[in-house]
């Protein structure tokens, strides 16, 4: 991927289960001139996540020192934890002439529409159906039933926020999906812009929350 153009903040948001973390981390796999924005967060960790490396783990006192000192781009509480991107970091990556990962819900992604001069190319994943996002939440959160009927219930809040986005795409297949993503983000680092084909999303909208 060449960098004849300024670098840019890549935003991937979803519904919890959609695949946005796993396809951003893929991103990054495959690119090493993009680099991930690790949020901070309340929440414990899962049994499988690295402190540093998934999320910066911190307590909610440490986390209300931050925003007191206005250390963040954007926060946002979710399911009673606050998950936020503080500004040092990103701009060290950016001082490196890297473009930035961000994988943040919507709530972020309108902050960061607001504050940034950079230029931001947003993504917003969707399941290929419920049935899909409920069986991948099944298998991420084995036995949590609450927070899964939590999760689903607000779903239908969660993708009413899809037109916010310079692109919308289905993870039915998530190597079919990872390609699209690669090949908007290859055009637009060439600054080829590229259209958001919105009937087509606005459609798949409408069967999900049917």
């Amino acid at each position: 991927m060449s960098h004849d153009v300024k670098n840019i903040m890549l935003v991937l948001s979803s519904p919890s289960g959609a695949g946005k973390t796993t396809i951003t981390k893929k991103i990054q796999q495959k690119y090493h001139s993009f680099k991930i924005s690790v949020s901070h967060t309340t929440r414990k960790p899962r049994s499988n996540e690295v402190d540093g490396v998934d999320y910066n783990f911190i307590s909610h006192e440490e986390f209300k020192k931050f925003i007191e000192e206005k250390q963040f781009y954007e926060y946002a509480k979710i399911f009673d934890n606050y998950y936020g991107t503080l500004k040092k970091p990103v701009l060290d990556m950016l001082s490196t002439n890297k473009d930035v990962l961000f994988d943040i819900d919507w709530q972020g992604t309108q902050q960061h529409k607001k504050i940034s001069d950079l230029k931001i190319l947003t993504f917003f994943i969707l399941p290929p159906n419920k049935k899909a996002l409920r069986t991948r939440l099944l298998n991420r959160h084995e036995g949590a039933e609450k927070l899964i009927e939590q999760r689903m219930k607000k779903f239908k809040d969660e993708i009413s926020h899809w037109k916010e986005y310079n692109h919308v795409v289905v993870n039915d297949n998530l190597e079919d999906c990872y390609n699209k993503i690669l090949d908007i983000i290859i055009l637009e680092k060439k600054g080829i812009k590229q259209e958001k084909l919105a009937m087509e999303a606005e459609k798949k909208v409408e069967e999900l929350i049917a």
